[in-house]
């Protein structure tokens, strides 16, 4: 049976040697930050800080730090929630496999929260200000609840059949909140609030919100589940925690988690927005300061044994990349139920999630076809990106599995070496200009704009990559552009100039790199090249190479070609594809450590040191 709250998770985490406590006092403000980074990297354990400096509450991080910590949470359940979803996949597997079924019923009925009169989460009351106030990075706008649980219902059709459950980050203190009295709500694009938010603007009515923070920790994998609209994340908690979750009536709508440690209880105003931000973000950049919806604090609650979880994002990956990898082994196999002809997708945490995401699928529209070239594998991209959260995505790369049956999303370098022998610059490029982009990419330099760029390879390999630098390679001589290096087979990585922006707003260097060739010179054996700031950086490892070149490009502005041509409005090109991914300066700045917290993090991990032999 799974965990009744937060209480029962750490005690059995640090019985098992999972779960270290510290006792020494440490501040939540940039220092509490620094050692999770270093805990998560380390592949550490859940770290349990008895006194956090300015509050009197423990605080608890790296819970979910690695996968197999998470798996240990959810034993119980990983069997029972794969079988629930392979029927919804394939309902005759009831049919032929009835034995492995046979408890599906009980496991419906804890789908089903159950409602209370009381619970530990009201026992007490506190104030905003009383809360551990956790500041990640040094230009943070004040502090912030990094793992909420924001419990919402529709206004129009109340309960929890229709409600959302978000991980929506609040902003506790900083900006021109009234201390105490209101925080700020930051949701993104095709986020599950906003539905009810929506709604309760056309009705007039006001959308009243419960942010649990702590209690079951199946609560919190819920919060980020990409579930379907209509499905209740309180149904998938009670699922993965196998048990009902207890909400309480209290006399007015929403109700509240019984066992939460804390809830934050009040309603959107309706007619204010205040800037929220900067935050740094999982991107490794600062989101900004931009307007976002005030919750009016009426209540907040908490039970007499209460601690408070947190996580850090920035540079990926982080804690936030073990969700994603456990999301993927829950309901990767339901993408292809719900896009017949998708046979696998991964979003790539290194790049930041939404950046890039590569993709599976069949080819089998002509079958006769001599020349095989992309065609289904269009209808499938185009899908993708009008699937969810996954039409955040920013570059897609998808191949036909025919030619690769043994094609692993999960494994990158294959995965680009596979698209990069395969591709056809002069047809593969499908770009989508002015659209929707991901509320916390500023590579366009507009909030929730950008474009997107699929890029579709199928049939035979059509070129051999280069590993190695040719002698007869060069680069334009004055303009500035040095130290090419190869990073990947086929993927050259050259260090252009600082950014500088014309007349016109425009960088015109690369433009300018590009014409230093033709279609026949041989810098294109390598499909792909990659301009930025610092090669040595950028080639130096797989996770360099992909968070610089995907969060520090927006297709529509920062693809270029060798030999380029706009045919029938088609852009492609006869030589190498160039992304210009250097800083620009409409980016938002990245995320860069405090030296003094970090000389007194060492400290910590030195030898004598509470956190000597874990960072």
């Amino acid at each position: 049976m799974g965990y009744r709250n937060l209480g029962e998770c750490l005690r059995d985490l640090e019985r098992s040697g999972q779960l270290i406590r510290i006792e020494t006092p440490v501040d939540p403000h940039l220092e509490m930050a620094e050692i999770q980074r270093r805990v998560f990297r380390a592949g550490g354990p859940a770290v349990y800080y008895a006194q956090p400096t300015g509050s009197r509450f423990p605080m608890v991080g790296n819970l979910f730090g690695t996968l197999e910590r998470m798996r240990y949470l959810f034993r119980d359940a990983l069997d029972v929630v794969a079988r629930l979803v392979q029927l919804q996949i394939d309902p005759a597997d009831l049919l032929r496999r009835p034995r492995l079924h046979l408890k599906t019923p009980w496991h419906a009925w804890s789908a089903r929260p159950r409602r209370v009169k009381r619970g530990p989460v009201m026992i007490h009351e506190t104030s905003i200000d009383q809360l551990p106030q956790l500041t990640s990075w040094p230009d943070d706008g004040g502090a912030y609840v990094t793992l909420p649980q924001v419990y919402t219902e529709h206004p129009e059709h109340p309960g929890w059949e229709r409600s959302n459950v978000g991980m929506y980050r609040v902003q506790l203190s900083g900006g021109q909140y009234q201390p105490n009295r209101e925080v700020g709500m930051h949701y993104q694009l095709h986020r599950g609030i906003a539905i009810h938010h929506e709604a309760a603007i056309r009705t007039g009515k006001l959308l009243r919100v419960n942010v649990f923070v702590g209690g079951p920790p199946a609560m919190t994998v819920a919060a980020v589940m990409p579930l379907p609209e209509g499905i209740s994340e309180l149904a998938f908690a009670g699922i993965l925690g196998r048990r009902r979750v207890p909400m309480i009536d209290r006399g007015e709508r929403p109700d509240i988690c019984a066992e939460a440690d804390f809830c934050i209880s009040g309603y959107l105003d309706p007619k204010k927005l205040l800037p929220e931000g900067p935050f740094g973000d999982h991107l490794g950049y600062y989101s900004l300061a931009h307007d976002f919806p005030v919750l009016r604090v009426e209540h907040v609650f908490h039970r007499p044994d209460a601690v408070w979880p947190f996580t850090v994002v920035g540079r990926p990956p982080q804690e936030d990349a073990i969700f994603g990898q456990l999301i993927h082994e829950l309901v990767g196999p339901v993408i292809p139920k719900t896009i017949p002809g998708v046979r696998a997708v991964r979003a790539v945490e290194a790049a930041g999630v939404h950046p890039l995401l590569l993709a599976v699928g069949s080819e089998r529209y002509l079958p006769y076809e001599e020349r095989r070239r992309p065609r289904e594998l269009l209808a499938l991209a185009n899908a993708l990106l009008g699937q969810g959260q996954l039409s955040l995505a920013k570059y897609l790369w998808i191949v036909a599995g025919e030619d690769q049956p043994e094609l692993n999303v999960g494994h990158v370098p294959d995965f680009m070496r596979h698209v990069l022998e395969r591709v056809d610059w002069r047809r593969d490029l499908h770009f989508q200009t002015c659209t929707t982009l991901d509320t916390l990419d500023y590579c366009s330099g507009r909030l929730h704009q950008g474009s997107k760029l699929a890029v579709a390879a199928a049939g035979p390999a059509r070129r051999s990559l280069p590993v190695a630098m040719d002698s007869r390679l060069h680069v334009p001589a004055g303009l500035g552009f040095s130290n090419p290096r190869v990073f990947l087979p086929g993927i050259l990585v050259v260090e252009g100039p600082a950014y500088h922006a014309g007349e016109n707003g425009v960088d015109a260097a690369v433009e300018r790199f590009c014409a230093g060739y033709d279609r026949n010179d041989p810098i294109n054996a390598f499909p792909l090249i990659v301009v930025v700031d610092d090669s040595e950086f950028a080639a130096r490892s797989l996770e360099n190479f992909l968070w610089t070149t995907f969060t520090r490009s927006d297709p529509a502005a920062d693809v270029y070609g060798i030999d380029s041509f706009v045919s029938r409005k088609h852009w492609g090109c006869f030589g190498s594809l160039v992304i210009d991914a250097r800083s620009k300066p409409h980016h938002a700045p990245p995320l860069v450590e405090d030296p003094e917290i970090s000389r007194r993090v060492d400290a910590l991990g030195a030898p004598g040191g509470p956190l000597h032999g874990v960072v």
